[in-house]
C-alpha cells in the first residue's frame, strides 16, 4: 500500500482542513474590515489545496498560489486544479517562485499556513519576507499565519494519528536549543503494515509567539494572536479568538492575524 500511495493525498488527509481554515480567514477579515475579501495569495502553497477551496467559495474570489517547488505545482495542476469547475479554475493562478523575490498584484489577504514560513531560519530573512508580504497587500489587507508551541514543541518525540487514508506519523527528530532549529519528518503507515518513511522532511526554526509578533511589528504590521477556545471539558473547540495571555498547554496551535 505504501508503494501505491500518493504522499500528497496522504498529507492533505493528515494535516489540512482547508474548509475550517478558509472559514476562519474569511470571517475574521470581514469582522475586521467590514467587507468581503476577494483576492487571496497563498505562499508556500504546496498542493494549493487552500487556494482551491477559496476560489470555490464565491464567484468573486481569486487566488494566487506561490511555491518554489515546480513538481508540487505540477501535481496540483493535474490533481487539484483540473478537478475544479471551469470558472473557479480560471480564477486561480500558480506562480513558481521564491516568496522573497516574487512580485504579484495587490491582494486582500496573504496566507502562510502549516508553519511553512518557518523554513526561513533567520530573523533577518523572516522580517524581509514579512515586509514583502506587507508590500503585496492592499491598504487594508491582512496577513494570516499559524504557529505552534508549548513545551512539547521543543522535545524530540514521535506522535501517531489515524485518519481515513493512513496513519500519520509526526516525528520531531532533532531540536537544537542553541539555534532553535528543528529537523522534523512526516511518515505514513498503512493497514497492511507498510510505511512511507520520511515522505516529507523539514528543517525549520521553531519561532515563539513573542518573537513572531515582534518581527511582524518591525515589518510594519499590527499583529494579534488568535487563541483556540475550549469546551466544557477543557478541550479545544476550533474557535479562535484574540488573546493576550493564552494557556501554558503542552502543545497548542494559534493563528496570527497581522493587519497592515
Amino acid at each position: 500500500m505504501a508503494d501505491r500511495a500518493d504522499k500528497y493525498i496522504c498529507y492533505e488527509a493528515s494535516v489540512q482542513c482547508v474548509e475550517a481554515e478558509i472559514d476562519f480567514v474569511d470571517a475574521t477579515f470581514f469582522e475586521l474590515r467590514k467587507r468581503r475579501a476577494q483576492r487571496l495569495r497563498e505562499d508556500f502553497c504546496g498542493t494549493a489545496n487552500t487556494s482551491c477551496e477559496w476560489v470555490r467559495r464565491r464567484r468573486t474570489n481569486t487566488a494566487i498560489s506561490v511555491d518554489r517547488d515546480l513538481s508540487v505545482l505540477d501535481w496540483s495542476k493535474q490533481n487539484k486544479v483540473a478537478k475544479l469547475p471551469p470558472g473557479p479554475a480560471k480564477r486561480l493562478t500558480m506562480v513558481n517562485g521564491d516568496v522573497l523575490k516574487i512580485k504579484t498584484d495587490p491582494v486582500d489577504m496573504v496566507l502562510a499556513m502549516n508553519f511553512s514560513y518557518w523554513l526561513l531560519l533567520e530573523r533577518r530573512a523572516t522580517i524581509r519576507y514579512f515586509k514583502r508580504v506587507r508590500d503585496a497587500l492592499v491598504d487594508d489587507g491582512i496577513f494570516f499565519l499559524d504557529a505552534y508551541g508549548g513545551y512539547e514543541a521543543f522535545q524530540e518525540v514521535t506522535e501517531e494519528t489515524q485518519n481515513e487514508t493512513c496513519t500519520y506519523i509526526w516525528e520531531q527528530y532533532k531540536y537544537s536549543p542553541v539555534t532553535g532549529i528543528a529537523k522534523n519528518y512526516i511518515h505514513f503507515k498503512f493497514e497492511d503494515g507498510s510505511e512511507m518513511r520520511r515522505a516529507f522532511a523539514y528543517d525549520w526554526r521553531v519561532w515563539t509567539l513573542p518573537e513572531l509578533t515582534d518581527m511582524l511589528s518591525v515589518a510594519g504590521f499590527k499583529p494579534t494572536v488568535y487563541w483556540e477556545q475550549t469546551d466544557a471539558a477543557g478541550e479545544g473547540n476550533g474557535v479562535f479568538e484574540p488573546e493576550t495571555e493564552g494557556e501554558a498547554d503542552a502543545g497548542w496551535i494559534a493563528y496570527l492575524v497581522a493587519e497592515k
